[in-house]
């Protein structure tokens, strides 16, 4: 039988049991094969992908909606892959047609590679920030922050829950509470008593990759990662947002190194809700 034209291939909502194909994908184009990230997304998200006829996928992402249940206020969009055998045919313009489609009015969000942001331009997202990913061992003296820092426990949950809806713009219940299960490391900051920050570290192939990173100030920011680097014998990696200026500043001269820049980019809303200022990284580019 002939092989079907591939825009004539079904597009289909992905499930666990499509994690393998979905980690082989990455692979295919370079990326590390990340089970342990694809296994949150396509639980806490919907993945869309598009079938091979000679096995596998040709095209998969995922689409991680924040906002009360069936009335999502933000969208994020990550894991946009398309098979090597069959890039520059249409098939990630085509799948994120689709995607953007199924969205309607909800506000869209993602983090683009320089390669990937001309065709998320053709599709109407703006550039509306800048994350820079950085990565290495952080040395650090713990002992030298003001700021307590301890790790959380099940009784932090409901404050976490809190402070991550204020400072994040809309609710994301459904990945915070994944994060215990997840992550290696959940740790929180506090002021009398008052949780002020949070941070996770999850494990990411030979790295651990801090996000979510949120807290009151730098200095807040910088005793939670600290915190976290002085708790694994791994690398860490994290996306912090350019405008943290002083963050970044402080990583790099404690070891950590510039690996590259994603543009942050919106469709239907001119900037992120939330409070940017207690943003410093994302949980991972791929669900904001």
């Amino acid at each position: 039988m002939p092989t079907p034209s591939l825009t004539a291939l079904p597009i289909r909502r992905l499930t666990h049991r499509d994690l393998t194909a979905c980690a082989d994908l990455s692979e295919d184009r370079g990326w590390p094969r990340e089970e342990h990230k694809w296994g949150l997304l396509l639980s806490a998200g919907t993945g869309y992908g598009i079938d091979d006829p000679d096995g596998g996928l040709v095209a998969a992402c995922v689409v991680t909606e924040y906002g009360p249940h069936g009335r999502p206020t933000l969208g994020a969009i990550g894991m946009v892959l398309v098979a090597e055998r069959h890039a520059r045919q249409g098939i990630g313009r085509r799948l994120m047609r689709h995607v953007v489609s199924l969205m309607g009015t909800t506000p869209l969000t993602l983090h683009a590679t320089p390669n990937g942001r001309p065709l998320y331009e053709e599709l109407g997202f703006k550039v509306t920030g800048r994350a820079e990913m950085v990565r290495g061992r952080l040395a650090v003296d713990e002992t030298a922050s003001a700021v307590a820092t301890r790790a959380a426990t099940a009784e932090d949950l409901r404050a976490i829950l809190r402070l991550d809806e204020e400072v994040f713009g809309t609710d994301r219940t459904h990945v915070i509470t994944r994060l215990p299960a997840f992550a290696d490391r959940l740790r929180v900051a506090e002021d009398d008593g008052r949780i002020i920050g949070y941070a996770a570290a999850w494990p990411n192939m030979d790295t651990h990759v801090v996000g979510p990173l949120i807290a009151r100030d730098t200095e807040t920011a910088k005793a939670l990662l600290a915190s976290l680097a002085a708790r694994t014998e791994r690398p860490l990696r994290t996306d912090i947002d350019v405008r943290h200026e002083e963050l970044l500043e402080w990583v790099k001269a404690r070891g950590l190194e510039s690996v590259a820049f994603n543009a942050v980019m919106t469709h239907g809303i001119t900037e992120l809700p939330g409070d940017w200022s207690r943003r410093f990284a994302p949980l991972t580019v791929a669900a904001g």
